[in-house]
């Protein structure tokens, strides 16, 4: 591996859940929690709706340092190793998740969402629209 470009995050928020068993994955979760977002992003959440599907990219900070012995992983659910782009390990060489959530209230910048799979204190990264079709992007021009 390379280290020629040092790319680095700062979060604009944590995840707040009592959840202590979570499922391996937000598609099969119907647990609850509350993005807590810091107060100087909180203003650009105004256009976030209840109901509204959301892509929340998060680090998966509690996961071990990567290294050439996860490149291969057995999944829980599967009998045989899979290569690490192909499944959904937080064991990752860039510790950064992915989760839909589904909005179920918004008060300044605490966001309550439905079917999480992160932990307790998770950095959230960045907050993005669930886009499903070409109307649902609207265009910055």
């Amino acid at each position: 591996m390379s280290d020629d470009t040092t790319v680095s995050f700062t979060p604009i928020g944590f995840v707040k859940t009592d959840v202590t068993k979570l499922p391996r994955h937000w598609s099969v979760s119907q647990e609850k929690g509350i993005l807590e977002i810091h107060p100087e992003f909180a203003p650009a959440l105004r256009d976030i709706e209840i109901g509204q599907k959301i892509v929340v990219l998060f680090h998966f900070h509690k996961s071990p340092e990567f290294n050439s012995g996860y490149l291969f992983q057995t999944p829980p659910h599967r009998s045989s190793s899979r290569g690490v782009f192909s499944i959904c390990s937080p064991i990752r060489p860039n510790a950064v998740g992915m989760s839909v959530v589904t909005v179920t209230s918004i008060d300044k910048g605490d966001i309550g969402v439905k079917h999480i799979d992160m932990i307790d204190g998770t950095p959230i990264l960045d907050i993005k629209p669930l886009v499903t079709g070409q109307h649902d992007c609207p265009s910055t021009e």
